[in-house]
């Protein structure tokens, strides 16, 4: 059973958008997962048997305590009944309280597909009469990372002591850490650290209202 759960449709998504959240999850006593739903097979660089062996690598350097990859067809992603019974069981299985998501509107269909898939298979895992083999699990609240994106961030985690851990995660895809990767990862992480006063962020958007019961523990910045 997990604290966090973090869904993203192809491996690495997870060490670029929200791994530095994970490890800082991981260190403070949450248990932490990954399901990614492609192997990425469709893209430019590497394999898909390459980017499996990899992310387990990298999600031993985040401190997750499981990851699995379901192998949907990369590239044709889709939100059909099907994959989300598929993906809601594993939720089922793992029962996170948390969950992070890709955020909803990206340029790359899959990840788009991904972020509402996994918001619908967060939902089909609650419903009591899904099936009567699993317990429910109802997901208390749902992240949708949005380090990809320009979106408007609701709130932003300092990851400026697992910043360096996040990237050495990240390296573990030889094939996909070329170029400037690395450069254009430090500073979005420093923009978004910028804006909590930090070295370095990872920015989330909430869908809802965030409850507050004691206003004096805010931090706004």
């Amino acid at each position: 059973m997990l604290d966090i759960l973090a869904i993203a449709a192809h491996p690495g998504e997870v060490e670029r958008t929200c791994g530095g959240t994970l490890l800082k999850m991981a260190a403070a006593g949450h248990s932490t997962g990954i399901i990614d739903l492609t192997d990425g097979g469709m893209g430019t660089h590497g394999t898909p048997e390459q980017n499996v062996e990899q992310s387990v690598e990298a999600g031993r350097i985040l401190g997750v305590s499981h990851r699995e990859n379901l192998r949907f067809p990369d590239g044709r992603l889709e939100n059909s009944m099907p994959a989300r019974m598929t993906l809601a069981q594993r939720i089922r299985d793992l029962a996170p309280r948390t969950v992070i998501l890709p955020y909803w509107q990206s340029p790359h269909p899959d990840h788009s597909q991904a972020s509402v898939l996994a918001a619908e298979a967060c939902f089909l895992a609650g419903l009591s009469r899904l099936d009567q083999y699993t317990e429910v699990c109802r997901v208390e609240r749902i992240l949708y990372a949005c380090g990809l994106s320009h979106a408007t961030p609701t709130l932003v985690t300092d990851i400026s002591t697992d910043f360096e851990a996040r990237m050495d995660a990240l390296k573990m895809y030889a094939a996909q850490f070329t170029g400037d990767l690395g450069e254009s990862l430090t500073v979005r992480a420093r923009y978004y650290g910028q804006m909590i006063g930090v070295e370095f962020g990872e920015p989330y958007v909430v869908k809802g209202v965030i409850r507050a019961d004691d206003i004096t523990v805010l931090t706004v910045v």
